[in-house]
């Protein structure tokens, strides 16, 4: 019984990893091969800024509403099928994106896929923390975010060695190899002892009637406001960052995105031990938040950098961030079992969607105050706003998560 047990679990860790592993691919893949694939529908090297952001917003608005969407259904129907359901919606529309021929198909395909990514990491994270003992889950979710956050390291090497169409097809490949994977992975014990139970389950109100309910989940979600900054606005506009520094030669997104998942996923295996040896996941976090600090410094007052000091700092940039995989454990240890998968779940896909306001606040600053100016300005108040967030939430390593919300 013990090893089918381990079996189950080591099979739930692996799906789980390699889910987020995709779900990664997609969300950055389009930083990546942002110019290439713009160039290629007949966008203009003058639009290409403007156009990008809008296409990214589609996306991040698209994860938005499926955070909401499939956390609910998470609570309400179970975690796998959330899982399953998430995978398939983004694989298709990974594969139709190859099709794209104008930006408003473009557009639509990209939102289509935000909705798809936004179940994924919850329902893993929330699984994985739900089957391991309070004392080793730190590990399993470490595990989850470190191998997945590869999946941007991947996408960068496709994106630079393959046309754009194969980037995307190869993307909504891995997703349908993955579905034949999670057959085998059984729904949480946690979840099944409440299933059929009389509680509310899924009702995302009960987040907002509650003032302590409500800061506490306004406090998970702004914890990784300036993960966000750093990848959605210092690396996915690094080429025009690069002009504006006096950079010897172009700086690449597509490199930049490499580097800088590298660097994260380094941190969150580091963040992730971290928090088990000293017990703590605060603290880890305000650590990293102050390392993300000095790292924003280091880009923006880069003046005439090349492209190999570039990749350096992008790792530095990456694993001052690498605290993602704390940020979704703390968001699935602070509420019960029938709130779990909407708070795990919408968190992550809130402070993603946080993308849209962050670049239409830089778009806003950066005629007035120059683009490094702005990126200054937003990238500060990012991190003033985590670090009040971490500040204001509880402690919970090792917490009992065996319990509902009344």
């Amino acid at each position: 019984m013990q090893a089918n047990n381990n079996k189950n679990l080591t099979l739930l860790i692996i799906v789980a990893a390699l889910g987020y592993f995709v779900d990664i691919y997609d969300l950055v893949l389009f930083s990546v091969i942002r110019v290439q694939s713009l160039k290629s529908i007949g966008i203009a090297d003058d639009q290409l800024l403007t156009v990008g952001v809008k296409l990214i917003n589609f996306q991040m608005i698209g994860m938005l509403l499926g955070g909401i969407i499939w956390g609910i259904l998470g609570d309400k129907m179970g975690r796998l099928k959330v899982l399953f359901g998430s995978i398939l919606l983004y694989s298709i529309a990974n594969i139709a994106n190859g099709f794209a021929t104008d930006v408003n198909t473009y557009a639509i395909i990209r939102f289509i896929a935000g909705v798809g990514l936004a179940g994924e990491l919850g329902a893993g994270i929330t699984l994985v923390a739900e089957s391991m003992s309070k004392e080793k889950r730190g590990y399993g979710t470490m595990i989850v975010a470190s191998v997945g956050l590869l999946g941007a390291v991947v996408a960068g090497l496709v994106g630079d060695k393959f046309q754009w169409q194969t980037a995307y097809f190869i993307g909504g490949g891995l997703g349908i190899f993955l579905l034949i994977l999670r057959l085998g992975v059984m729904e949480s014990s946690m979840y099944k002892q409440i299933e059929h139970q009389n509680i509310t389950k899924g009702n995302m109100l009960m987040l907002f009637n509650n003032w302590g309910r409500f800061k506490k989940y306004l406090n998970c979600t702004l914890i990784a406001l300036p993960v966000w900054f750093v990848v959605g606005i210092l690396i996915t506009f690094a080429p025009e960052f690069g002009k504006a520094m006096g950079a010897t030669e172009p700086l690449s997104a597509g490199k930049g995105i490499l580097y800088t998942y590298i660097g994260i996923s380094l941190g969150d295996l580091l963040t992730g031990v971290l928090s088990q040896i000293f017990k703590t996941r605060k603290k880890i976090v305000v650590v990293f938040l102050i390392a993300t600090f000095f790292s924003v410094l280091l880009f923006l007052f880069s003046k005439g950098i090349n492209a190999n000091t570039y990749h350096w700092i992008c790792v530095l940039l990456g694993i001052s961030t690498g605290f993602w995989v704390i940020f979704v454990t703390i968001a699935a240890e602070q509420f019960g079992t029938n709130l779990r998968s909407t708070v795990t779940t919408t968190v992550p896909n809130f402070i993603r969607g946080s993308v849209v306001l962050v670049t239409l606040s830089f778009e806003w600053l950066k005629t007035p105050f120059g683009i490094i100016n702005a990126a200054l300005i937003v990238g500060i108040t990012t991190l003033a706003i985590a670090f009040v967030s971490v500040y204001n939430l509880e402690e919970t390593y090792g917490k009992d998560l065996n319990y509902v919300e009344k």
